[in-house]
């Protein structure tokens, strides 16, 4: 594998991660500073102010350079080394999140963090993937993309007749075929830069991940919607990881390793899903660190006396609502 892919990919996950973190932060201080109001002008002047909050814009730059190294990645490396390598996403929200946050995992969350990690890497050794080429091969995206439309209808209607996690596990199998269908995109986009900037926005791969990333964040919305996150991340994660190996063998001749690699490749997978299973059910994705904001002063019995300029020191923490 490429070092620098696998580095940018890291960098990628990291920057998701980490605006996810950093973001939900911003949203907490200013739930617990401003609380909710009614009225649209009034919601529309609370994200007006929420966007100029150091913690969201921190987080802003995350995405932006997420964004930035996910293109520089898929423009160097295989989209079936990218792609797998952003489940990693899930242990860098762990990290950041106990550093913003101050609440460590614990022992459970941990042995989570190492099976993932460590089904990770044993998928992409055992896998291998070969170096395939920059863009698709003539006539493939047609009939590729036709089928990927065909597969999201029929999880959508599936989904419509279920309810809670199955419903949100069909969904998030949807929405993991919408992001590795953007992924591929991305890569036949970054694949025409040798042929000059009049070559990039001329053709249609620049404007077709436009329409279906936006597409990929309508669908994950709903899945988010439908049920919890231990419902939904494994199949998103790792659904998002085996289409994109997928596409990236149609598409682009990019190969894994079968014959006996197909054991170590399945026990991978198993530690990957028993991993993000319990990432999600850990507190940095069902919510629990949203204890850490400071709570408001618990009023006294006794009345006290003001101080001009004085603050309240005291570093007692309570759930934002």
């Amino acid at each position: 594998m490429n070092v620098l892919t696998v580095l940018l990919a890291l960098l990628s996950a990291l920057g998701n991660g980490a605006a996810s973190v950093l973001q939900r932060r911003a949203a907490m201080d200013q739930e617990r500073e401003q609380p909710g109001g009614q009225g649209l002008g009034h919601a529309v002047r609370r994200l007006g102010r929420l966007l100029c909050r150091p913690y969201w814009l921190a987080g802003g730059a995350a995405m932006v350079v997420s964004a930035v190294a996910q293109v520089g990645a898929l423009a160097v490396g295989r989209l079936s080394v990218v792609q797998p390598l952003l489940v990693s996403e899930l242990l860098f929200t762990l990290v950041v999140g106990s550093l913003v946050f101050r609440q460590y995992p614990d022992g459970r969350t941990w042995l989570a963090f190492v099976m993932l990690a460590a089904g990770l890497a044993l998928f992409l050794i055992a896998a291998d993937p070969s170096r395939g080429q920059a863009t698709a091969q003539n006539g493939r995206w047609l009939p590729v993309g036709v089928a990927v439309v065909l597969a999201v209808a029929a999880l959508a209607a599936v989904a419509r007749a279920l309810h809670g996690a199955a419903r949100a596990a069909v969904l998030g199998c949807a929405t993991a075929a919408c992001f590795a269908c953007t992924a591929a995109l991305i890569k036949e986009f970054t694949g025409r830069f040798a042929g000059g900037v009049a070559a990039v926005f001329t053709s249609w791969p620049l404007y077709a991940v436009c329409v279906v990333g936006l597409l990929s964040f309508l669908l994950l919305q709903s899945t988010l919607r439908a049920g919890t996150l231990a419902a939904s991340q494994p199949a998103l994660t790792l659904g998002d990881a085996l289409v994109s190996i997928v596409l990236g063998w149609v598409l682009f001749g990019e190969r894994v390793e079968l014959g006996l690699r197909i054991l170590p490749e399945a026990v991978g997978v198993a530690l990957m899903a028993v991993g993000i299973v319990g990432l999600t059910r850990s507190p940095a994705m069902a919510g629990g660190w949203d204890a850490d904001g400071p709570a408001a002063p618990e009023p006294s019995a006794a009345p006290t006396t003001d101080i001009p300029g004085r603050r309240d020191g005291s570093g007692d923490r309570g759930r934002a609502p």
